[in-house]
């Protein structure tokens, strides 16, 4: 069989097909993205509707993280053997249904389920949806397709948070949870209009995407996401009080930082694409360290306003660069079961968030004050980018030779989907 028999030919158009199929993927972030951190600007108001305490308010903050941890491998797992376009689809619609019913949630306890429920397919979902990506595109370009996919999420942070917040604030809470339905039910539309059917793998099976969790370089790749990640998660959970006690910001500044940091996240989800297309460890190692100096930097010059405001920025631009590299490691590590292997990483990232809250929080409770978390961040970081040389270390050692394998995978389920 010669090459030219094995490679689709490229129709009319089939460019911008491809493009609208990354979109598609990507609302589902932008609204996965805005019902995860709306609710946070929201939580007085939830406490008020609902009658509860505002640290009650925040357990459907941790209810939502923990469907995301328990969601992704086990719907993951489940789907193996379910058509990617079908999984995108059937994920969606479980997230558009479990945003829909908080609309209508009598009490506490039934927001909690439903928050769960809303949280379940958000892993699965972001795997499901890079492995799509990455299928789309030319292998050189695989990072830039997961990061664009990423970036739905990072987009949401600018646009539909700060515009769901203020509806919700405007005519009551439980109008954000409408909103996010409607663009779930877009989000579907897109999905079934531009992502491709392609037929699942012969081999693919429960035990086979499980199999992922055999492999060293799939848990030191979760690791650096939820060591290093944590280091930036310490500074960002607390990034408000610091702001307006330590940099002297007013309140009513406080979502332009915001939406600095948002910014921020875009533009570090196109850098970090396009630098683990160049080489997904050496963006690693890079972003790792950047993470670090900025980290550093921030605990220098917290108190000085010209500078720390465009830190936030840069905090957000070097957190998000991380993720479409650990993203693409994660697929590299495990070439014959990416799905599960990518939809772990939001599982890491969830944990990471846990990890990083609750050390910050607990250096700011023994009174080191809210610089402290940038120096706790740092730490962890460091932390993470030494697992990224063990990784790095087993790789040149020969003893998982991930990048050859990765490579033998992708070209062995074009071959199959080309015949």
């Amino acid at each position: 069989m010669t090459s030219k028999s094995v490679r689709p030919v490229r129709q009319p158009g089939e460019s911008t097909h491809v493009v609208w199929a990354i979109i598609a993927l990507a609302a589902g972030g932008f609204g996965i993205g805005t019902t995860e951190f709306a609710i946070m600007g929201l939580l007085q108001d939830v406490a008020e509707g609902l009658q509860i305490s505002i640290p009650q308010s925040g357990q459907l903050i941790s209810a939502y993280a923990l469907g995301v941890v328990v969601g992704a491998p086990i719907l993951a797992a489940l789907g193996a053997r379910v058509p990617h376009k079908y999984m995108v689809l059937g994920l969606m619609g479980l997230f558009t249904i479990g945003n829909l019913s908080s609309v209508v949630a009598a009490d506490y306890t039934t927001m909690l389920l439903t928050r769960f429920l809303s949280g379940l397919p958000h892993g699965a979902y972001f795997g499901v949806a890079a492995v799509i990506a990455a299928s789309l595109v030319a292998p050189a370009k695989r990072a830039q397709a997961v990061a664009a996919v990423m970036l739905g999420l990072s987009v949401a942070n600018v646009v539909g948070v700060p515009l769901v917040t203020w509806l919700g604030q405007q005519y009551g809470w439980r109008l954000m949870f409408v909103a996010v339905g409607i663009m779930g039910v877009i989000t579907l539309v897109l999905l079934q209009r531009f992502v491709p059917f392609t037929p699942t793998h012969a081999e693919a099976s429960i035990r086979k995407e499980l199999s992922a969790l055999k492999r060293i370089q799939v848990w030191l790749a979760l690791l650096i996401g939820i060591v290093g990640f944590g280091g930036f998660f310490a500074v960002y959970s607390y990034i408000s009080p610091t702001m307006t006690d330590v940099t002297g910001v007013p309140e009513s500044a406080l979502p332009l930082i915001v939406g600095l940091y948002g910014l921020g996240m875009v533009a570090g989800n196109l850098i970090g694409g396009r630098l683990a297309d160049r080489s997904v460890m050496g963006s690693i190692y890079i972003v790792m360290t950047a993470i670090i100096i900025v980290l550093v930097l921030f605990w220098a010059a917290a108190g000085i306003p010209w500078l720390a405001i465009p830190l936030v920025f840069l905090l957000g631009a070097a957190g998000s660069s991380l993720i479409p590299g650990l993203q693409t490691r994660l697929m590299d590590a495990s070439p014959d079961a990416q799905t599960l292997a990518a939809s772990l990483n939001h599982s890491a990232l969830n944990m990471a968030n846990a990890l990083g809250a609750f050390l910050g929080g607990a250096v700011i409770a023994a009174g080191w004050g809210f610089k402290a978390p940038a120096l706790v961040g740092a730490g962890l970081a460091f932390l993470g980018l030494a697992v990224a040389a063990i990784s790095g270390l087993l790789d040149r050692r020969g003893q998982a030779p991930v990048a050859s394998e990765a490579a033998d995978a992708l070209s062995a389920r074009k071959i199959s989907g080309s015949k």
